[in-house]
């Protein structure tokens, strides 16, 4: 061989591994939030989704999107997505798993937490399914308040089985739930909406229903049933809609195209019509939005969720590589300036993961109804977290590419996809703004809210007096000139975030991790851009948790 052709100096794809057992930040965070029972069912999981050829299935899904099929050959509307092999594999998984059903069917203390962690594998091999896994799971809650239909659908969505097929639900072993909410004209502003639904037999809950109207985005049209909002005489209400009607023929559920979205290319994402579509009424008719915030708080939670895990691939491949690669003499991970970006990508990522798995341990808490504290908690950091880790991943992802170099911008490396994907988590279920004044809204309605989640930062009690002078100016700033708090409400939502993630890491985390990131998050010892963290910390140690051993 002409020593031309010769490859050296290059590092191996990182596959054939464990996705849980190189995570010592989620391994952590698993047991001490309530999960550690799972831990092998979690290892099992990330075994399969770190394999070659689970990885090689979530490229496949991306390189070959769902095709909308609306008519068959003879003219007949089907409105069918056909989806490529790899897509399905990659859902059995997840359901087989139990990815989208675990904290309803084994509803024991620690069974978000364990769910996270397994949404957190799954994810990291595609995140496109976790769309319409997270919609079936968080279905749930809102379907409850009907107890009827509940009976009927909550097997079929709780089934650790997987077809996906497009038949009436009744002759399928499981099914999937979707949502169309957003119109055109109203965007989150989901009270302007104009769908219009009218009772076929005298209304009311659980009663069956016609609904006309035309959304702009549904989310997995390929689902078997549909929690829809529509206008009645009485406001905005929520319906169940499902692909067909009870006598087996086809809903009159249209869709219109798929959208050409920047990322998540293997899940569909359309616009939809409804002529006169069968459904019934779920909750009391005019109180929809109350009816489906449950749901859309699971959905958000799995935001915050996607988005740390989406921060874990991109440092696990940037440190792996780093590892592996050479430069001026030494491996890239021994370089000082490299090892400044990588560290602080590490803290991040070990912030993120470890804020999100104590809120899903407060929904753990507040399952039971009893801990008012938990139900508090789990309201007002939700859009706080959400908000945060979602908007930290675009930048994240870029940064984590940039360190595999010009190899991270080709496609072959995966970084390319993990960017495209990068900022959906902050547009779905709600943009930025969205949280943010969701956050106000309750810290108006529940002013407890604000002292339990303030109760829970101080738990770090005086461990660190930069936590405590931060504290200190985010409680100042959040009682100064009220007037102005919606126009500064992305500063403070960002301040309530760090000060939890502190928090967390302080009394939890790594010394060294903790010990940088409040004197770069919250010390002010830090510049615009990843990799400005100051000289003297233990960037050795904190690259060493997030770094991949294989």
């Amino acid at each position: 061989m002409s020593a031309t052709h010769q490859v050296f100096n290059q590092s191996t794809a990182l596959e054939d591994v464990n996705l849980f057992r190189v995570d010592q930040p989620l391994q952590e965070a698993l047991k001490r939030e309530g999960g550690g029972w799972a831990a092998d069912r979690v290892s099992k999981l990330g075994a399969i989704c770190g394999s070659a050829e689970v990885q090689r299935w979530g490229v496949e899904a991306n390189a070959n999107p769902p095709k909308l099929k609306t008519h068959d050959r003879f003219g007949n509307r089907i409105d069918e997505v056909e989806f490529h092999p790899a897509w399905h594999e990659l859902m059995e998984i997840g359901t087989t798993h139990g990815v989208h059903s675990l904290p309803w069917t084994d509803p024991v203390p620690g069974s978000n937490v364990a769910r996270a962690a397994l949404f957190t594998q799954l994810t990291q091999a595609e995140a496109g399914v976790g769309c319409p896994i997270s919609m079936t799971f968080s279905v749930i809650p809102a379907l409850r308040t009907q107890p009827e239909v509940a009976a009927e659908w909550e097997p079929r969505f709780l089934s650790n089985r997987y077809d996906g097929e497009l038949r009436p639900a009744e002759t399928k072993p499981a099914a999937l739930a979707g949502m169309a909410m957003t119109e055109k004209q109203g965007g989150s502003d989901v009270r302007a909406n104009t769908t219009s639904a009218v009772p076929l037999n005298g209304g009311g809950p659980g009663a069956e229903y016609e609904i006309t109207g035309h959304k702009w985005f549904c989310s997995a049209p390929m689902c078997d049933a549909f929690l829809v909002l529509a206008q009645t005489g009485a406001g905005v209400s929520c319906f169940l809609m499902p692909r067909f009607t009870p006598d087996g023929t086809r809903n009159n559920f249209h869709i219109q195209r798929l959208k050409d979205k920047l990322g998540n290319k293997s899940n569909a994402s359309s616009e939809v019509e409804f002529r006169g579509a069968w459904a019934r009424l779920i909750g009391e008719d005019g109180r929809g939005v109350r009816t489906i915030i449950e749901m859309v708080g699971h959905t958000r939670l799995d935001c915050a969720i996607g988005a740390s895990a989406g921060m874990r691939a991109g440092i696990a491949q940037a440190s792996f590589y780093a590892s592996n690669r050479s430069a001026f003499g030494k491996k890239l991970i021994d370089q000082p300036l490299m090892q400044n970006v990588l560290a602080d990508l590490a803290i991040e990522s070990e912030a993120a993961t470890s804020s999100m798995m104590r809120l899903s341990r407060a929904y753990d808490d507040a399952a039971t109804g009893d801990d008012e504290n938990a139900q508090l908690l789990k309201r007002i950091a939700t859009p706080v977290l959400k908000y945060w880790i979602c908007k930290r991943a675009p930048w994240h992802a870029v940064e984590s590419l940039e360190c595999l170099g010009g190899n991270g911008y080709v496609e072959e490396s995966g970084m390319p996809r993990l960017f495209r994907e990068s900022p959906l988590t902050s547009i779905w279920e709600g943009s930025g703004n969205v949280q943010c004044l969701d956050a106000l809204r309750a810290m108006v309605k529940s002013p407890a809210s604000v002292e339990v989640l303030f109760n829970e930062i101080g738990e770090a009690g005086e461990a660190d007096s930069r936590l405590d002078a931060y504290v200190d100016r985010l409680k100042t700033a959040m009682e100064t000139s009220p007037e102005t708090l919606e126009v500064r409400a992305r500063r403070i939502v960002e301040g309530l975030a760090l000060a939890l993630q502190g928090s967390l890491l302080v009394r939890h985390g790594d010394p060294a991790v903790s010990d940088a990131f409040c004197a770069s998050r919250l010390g002010g010892d830090w510049g615009e851009a990843f990799g400005t963290l100051p000289a003297g910390l233990d960037y050795s140690a904190i690259i060493a948790r997030s770094t991949p051993i294989v």
